[in-house]
């Protein structure tokens, strides 16, 4: 069920807007498209977006560099929107700014989402949180830097257009943001295919690495602290490498993980389509999509790898 935006902001003169922890390309450019087009708007109000550290590459978005990374001691919203994220404790550190708002609203498009805040809109079957966002807003006074920003979150979330995930609007959308004037190939160039030096090297490490598993219907790769540490990489710099592996030939999931810290790993599940790895998932505390889900588990690298494929060989896999 949708909303209407402006029905939301009324009389709510306080706004923070935030996403999910690791913050990709969807929840970077649904959190920056919509706090543009509320700064340009709404000049009355006092709103601020609150994000974990932006990826390097996502910099060109305009105000990227508004972003706050810490927050304030006792400063309480009367509104706090919580874009592409399935669960309030996925904020990560601005957490208590949503627990504190006088009045919540989350729009997702995560499967896994219990509808956590006041109020929800929720489209698991939509291509992307930034595709949400476009819904909402009056299309005319969409600007250039708006426009950026939701076509940067699409093209994340659709693999440049290319995921079971892209609609008919989805490609509709993507052309009436272009027509605001966007260099759209600068966009997937700059910020999806371009690779810095570090994460075509960690890349290169994670593919040697890898192994088939289940009747080699499941690749798996992971990428150990002390690695990261040697390669100088951050968390940011391993995006992609998971859908990388779920290329591979005959591989109906893809599996890669990497230590935040001793022996606690994040990981990130892909699918070709057979498998619905979103209950994966959600079995082991995470969320995410059919073909895309993650969560992080305790244990040595070998624990994580023994129980993921205990829930797969479940799934036929």
């Amino acid at each position: 069920m949708s909303i209407q935006l402006s029905d939301v902001l009324q009389e709510r003169k306080t706004i923070a807007l935030g996403g999910h922890v690791h913050p990709d390309g969807d929840c970077v450019g649904s959190n920056l498209g919509l706090y543009i087009y509320l700064k340009e708007q709404y000049p009355d109000r006092e709103i601020d977006v609150y994000l974990e550290e932006v990826p390097e590459a996502y910099m060109m978005i305009h105000r990227a560099d508004e972003v706050k990374h810490c927050i304030p001691a006792d400063k309480q919203y009367d509104l706090f929107i919580c874009l592409d994220c399935g669960d309030a404790a996925r904020l990560g550190f601005s957490e208590p700014l949503f627990r504190a708002a006088g009045h919540t609203l989350c729009i997702d498009h995560h499967v896994s989402n219990q509808a956590f805040a006041d109020e929800n809109y929720i489209d698991s079957e939509a291509s992307s949180t930034a595709e949400m966002v476009y819904r909402l807003l009056d299309k005319e006074k969409i600007n250039l830097h708006t426009a950026e920003a939701l076509y940067m979150g699409i093209i994340h979330d659709t693999g440049v257009f290319q995921y079971s995930c892209t609609s008919p609007e989805t490609m509709e959308i993507a052309a009436e943001l272009m027509r605001k004037g966007i260099d759209g190939n600068e966009i997937i160039d700059k910020t999806y295919y371009e690779k810095t030096y570090i994460q075509n090297q960690i890349l290169g490490r994670a593919l040697l690495e890898s192994i088939l598993i289940l009747d080699k219907q499941c690749i798996v790769s992971s990428v150990s602290k002390g690695e990261m540490e040697f390669y100088r990489a951050k968390p940011s710099d391993l995006e992609g490498i998971v859908s990388q592996l779920r290329l591979t030939q005959g591989v109906e999931v893809a599996i890669f993980m990497y230590e935040l810290d001793t022996q606690q790993f994040k990981v990130s599940l892909r699918s070709k389509g057979k498998v619905d790895v979103s209950t994966v998932a959600q079995y082991f505390g995470g969320g995410g999509h059919k073909r895309a889900a993650g969560f992080t588990m305790k244990g040595t690298s070998h624990d994580v790898i023994n129980n993921v494929c205990a829930q797969l060989s479940l799934k036929g896999i």
